[in-house]
């Protein structure tokens, strides 16, 4: 097969896949590596809202169960995966 003919029938079908790639497929994988991060370096005495809208501050966390204040005197438990961002990360203690 000629190269010239194979460019000609295959390079738009590749052209369309590297874009959908660069401008679909990247920047996915790079708000979840993002994503992952921030849920690995999570720490007692940050502040987070979760992914229902719930504002706290963690407590406590064990393995995949993190506790969180809410309010004055309430306390939940949430699952880590939960966690939709951090407002506000603990003051580091020396």
């Amino acid at each position: 097969m000629n190269p010239a003919i194979f460019l000609q029938q295959f390079g738009p079908l590749i052209l369309i896949f590297a874009i959908f790639y660069f401008l679909i497929i990247r920047p996915q994988q790079k708000r979840e590596k993002d994503r992952k991060n921030m849920l690995a370096s999570l720490k007692e005495g940050d502040d987070i809202i979760t992914i229902g809208g719930i504002y706290g501050r963690i407590l406590n966390i064990k393995e995949d169960v993190i506790t969180l204040e809410v309010g004055d005197k309430l306390k939940i438990k949430v699952t880590r995966s939960a966690i939709g961002n951090v407002l506000k990360k603990a003051e580091k203690s020396e």
